[in-house]
């Protein structure tokens, strides 16, 4: 069998379908694009010919929900939910978070990410996590960034602690006024849940979807959720540090203003959602992390939308301890000193 070549000095006809059918960055959705996410409760998901359809877990006609797996960043499902394996698998495809809720908002997370990621990301955070003052210089963006200015030279970890909860003292303090809350004082008690105030309940129901999101990005950037720089101790460590970083911008602010709900819980899911493309937080959450990891370097893709040409990025390589990396799908068996 003969190949056709090209005009000279151009790859032949197979030799550019190989370099077609290799992975590329350019062939992942932007997890930018994904901006939204969806509350299920008591309901039953299941896939049928066409994508997902949640329908209620006891039968009612014409109750029934598409769920548009390609636009959602993570899918939270609350007590009484059901789905089938088919359905998690399209999920998957989509590279959607999957999040489950249960009774007095205790959560649970199950991640689910796509194959073929990059693993720069990844790398750029294990990095950072183990060298002790790299983690440091991470800690301290986070703080600066929440800060919304740079902090003076020199500041310790702890003091950064302390600013931040004199910070958070007076954002509570504003937000109780502006709302005639009274004195605020944050609590979350799920042993005696019904006992909290609407604020309180609002704002757990909000932070469960702030998390679910940051969970999501971390995910589709291919980063680990369990390697956190300023919490420690908890599978889902990064989650709480990204989140942290706009919880003083939206869930607050959303929280008090639902002091007089009488379902607080619902209304802060719903306001948050419909909020959610104004935020633009999915694209301001993959930008931020990208910054955090590597500050000096250019990001990979542009979470604002900016179509860098990615085409001839390869996704595989192999790692050399002298060269770093090399290209994969090689075949390196021939041609070596030591072969005979």
């Amino acid at each position: 069998m003969t190949t056709a070549a090209g005009p000279p000095g151009q790859p032949s006809t197979q030799a550019a379908r190989r370099k077609i059918a290799v992975p590329t960055a350019a062939m992942i959705p932007r997890i930018g694009d994904s901006l939204s996410f969806l509350y299920l409760d008591m309901m039953r998901i299941i896939q049928d010919d066409t994508g997902l359809i949640a329908f209620p877990a006891q039968p009612a006609p014409n109750r029934r929900l598409r769920i548009p797996t390609a636009a959602l960043s993570c899918l939270l499902l609350g007590p009484g939910t059901s789905i089938t394996v088919p359905a998690l698998a399209t999920l998957a495809r989509h590279g959607t978070t999957v999040v489950c809720t249960g009774t007095a908002a205790v959560r649970t997370y199950a991640g689910i990410v796509g194959p073929g990621q990059s693993s720069r990301w990844l790398e750029a955070q294990a990095a950072a996590w183990a060298d002790p003052e790299q983690r440091l210089a991470v800690a301290a963006r986070m703080y600066a960034l929440r800060f919304g200015q740079d902090l003076p030279p020199g500041v310790t970890l702890a003091q950064m602690r302390g600013l931040e909860g004199q910070r958070m003292k007076a954002t509570y303090k504003i937000l109780a006024t502006q709302h005639r809350v009274g004195r605020f004082k944050r609590t979350y008690d799920p042993d005696d849940w019904d006992s909290q105030d609407p604020v309180n309940l609002a704002l757990s129901a909000a932070n469960t979807c702030l998390y679910g999101i940051a969970h999501a990005a971390i995910l589709a950037l291919g980063c680990t959720p369990g390697l956190g720089f300023v919490h420690t101790g908890t599978t889902h460590a990064f989650v709480y540090d990204i989140a942290d970083l706009y919880k003083a911008e939206l869930t607050l602010p959303l929280a008090f203003s639902l002091n007089a709900s009488e379902n607080p819980e619902a209304d802060a899911r719903r306001a948050f959602r419909s909020k959610l493309r104004l935020f633009r937080l999915m694209p301001r959450i993959v930008r931020d992390i990208q910054n955090l990891l590597l500050p000096d370097q250019t990001p990979l893709a542009a979470a604002d939308g900016d179509d860098t040409d990615l085409d001839d990025i390869q996704l595989v390589h192999l790692w050399d301890p002298d060269d770093g990396t090399v290209a994969g799908g090689t075949n390196y068996g021939y041609g070596q000193p030591w072969q005979t």
